[in-house]
């Protein structure tokens, strides 16, 4: 955040520190610009109001893994970068729950300690002093079930991702959620003493973490105890919290502003600069798909989970495809074909692990059209998919070289249908007695003749016309 140490996952301990993220003597911050921009974004995002005129402070305790004995944070109910924003995330019911955002501040991390096979601990200051961007909710809370929470961290992370300000990875810790649990007796209008729940690295954890630690506080008054106002870490394989430490009050951090940073001070037309480069929002995106192109709930939120999975389906409907029949074969071959091999669909998600697919939306578009007008069968159109993700060919090419083309020439497939009928007499004579439902074997015939290459709804309609003359 005050240095050029590169920021990356991993990697052997206290390789990426410098005097500066270290706290040596002498050594002095200059802010990280870029974090700073990424946090105003996020905070307009989030529907926040911006501080103009912004100050760092200094957070005083003493843990080893704070090098300098204080961390650089911000302070104060309107001076954090952003402050009294809201998140609207989708409810159960169909509807739209607020949840207030208090504050987004920008601070620095802390390093990480490690338990050792010796015994005792080491400090990897790797992560000492890499921007940390914290968003607080509202108190009293608006979230108040732990499905409630899951949603809000879900939403919160793919607006992240569509801003590119994190990569959501959560199990690397790019992305940690420290939710603070009270409960109150029914009827109560004030809540408990809270405690905070840390190391929670997915958002099943999240879940899990706070109905463990709602039903651990529900004990503890039940049997006459108090809960204490402490830290506990999560422990996924037990699926239980422990305690960590007692919780710091406020006035236990001593926080001053950092004389070493100077204001950060924000016009009008830099922050409408910033405003006019975010793109369009999961929860807009996910309406305009329902109002515009008749999605389900179910078919929007998954178009719109990801943003190069929303991404490549606005090219394919820019190209000219019909928006529900690209995202039904998006959501069913590709997405199974992806999750088989492991491939991606856009460079950016490229890695060691998963190669770049080869299908572009013009590739599924151009199957699209060869479906609907009626050149191939939709069984016909899964083998030229096939093919199409492993050479990469267009679906006509690939047509043309071979033999899949759709029938429909009438005489041809009454043939067939005479044919079947003639040999199938028993289908025939169960049909004839009122067990319409039959016609589904002897279509099935029919296919199988043609090779799955007969227009199945053609065949449908010359079967029963052959069946009533038969």
């Amino acid at each position: 955040m005050f240095c050029r140490c590169e920021v990356a996952f991993g990697g052997e301990p206290n390789t990426r520190v410098c005097p500066v993220c270290l706290g040596l003597p002498g050594a002095l911050p200059v802010p990280n610009k870029k974090a700073i921009e990424f946090v105003l974004r996020t905070a307009l995002a989030l529907n926040c109001k911006i501080a103009m005129r912004s100050v760092f402070h200094r957070k005083n305790y003493f843990y080893p893994d704070l090098p300098k004995g204080f961390q650089v944070s911000q302070y104060g109910e309107t001076n954090p970068l952003g402050y009294h924003g809201f998140l609207d995330v989708p409810n159960a019911e169909g509807g739209i729950k607020r949840i207030g955002i208090r504050r987004i501040h920008l601070e620095e991390d802390t390093g990480k300690l490690m338990h050792l096979p010796s015994g005792g601990s080491g400090v990897d200051y790797n992560r000492a002093g890499v921007p940390l961007m914290e968003v607080v909710t509202d108190f009293p809370p608006d979230i108040n079930t732990p499905d409630e929470a899951r949603e809000y961290m879900v939403q919160l992370r793919q607006i992240l991702l569509y801003l590119g300000v994190c990569d959501g990875k959560m199990e690397e810790g790019s992305m940690r959620c420290e939710p603070n649990i009270s409960i109150r007796l029914e009827g109560a209008e004030e809540l408990g003493t809270k405690t905070e729940l840390k190391n929670l690295n997915s958002f099943r954890s999240v879940q899990l973490g706070i109905q463990f630690e709602t039903r651990r506080q529900i004990a503890v008054l039940e049997s006459g105890g108090k809960v204490a106002q402490e830290t506990r870490g999560w422990n996924d394989a037990t699926e239980t919290s422990f305690a960590m430490r007692l919780k710091e009050s406020e006035n236990d951090y001593r926080y001053f502003e950092d004389p070493d940073l100077i204001p950060m001070e924000f016009t009008e037309e830099y922050i409408e600069s910033l405003r006019a480069t975010l793109p369009e929002l999961p929860l807009a995106k996910y309406r305009r798909y329902m109002a515009d192109y008749g999605m389900t709930t179910k078919e929007a939120g998954v178009l719109t989970g990801d943003k190069h999975w929303a991404g490549f389906f606005e090219q394919g409907v820019a190209l000219g495809a019909d928006p529900k029949l690209f995202s039904n074969w998006m959501n069913s071959e590709l997405a199974k074909y992806l999750n088989e091999t492991g491939q991606v669909i856009h460079a950016d998600l490229a890695d060691d692990h998963h190669a770049l697919s080869k299908i572009t939306p013009n590739h599924l578009l151009g199957l699209i059209v060869l479906i609907q007008d009626g050149t191939i069968s939709g069984k016909t159109a899964k083998d030229i998919f096939r093919e199409m993700l492993v050479s990469g060919d267009q679906a006509s090419g690939i047509l043309a070289k071979s033999n899949l083309t759709q029938i429909s020439d009438d005489e041809q497939i009454k043939a067939w249908c005479k044919e079947v009928i003639q040999n199938n007499p028993d289908p025939v004579a169960k049909y004839k007695s009122g067990v319409i439902n039959v016609i589904g074997f002897l279509v099935g015939q029919v296919m199988k003749q043609s090779q799955g290459r007969a227009n199945a709804q053609l065949v449908q309609e010359l079967m029963k016309a052959e069946l009533e003359n038969a």
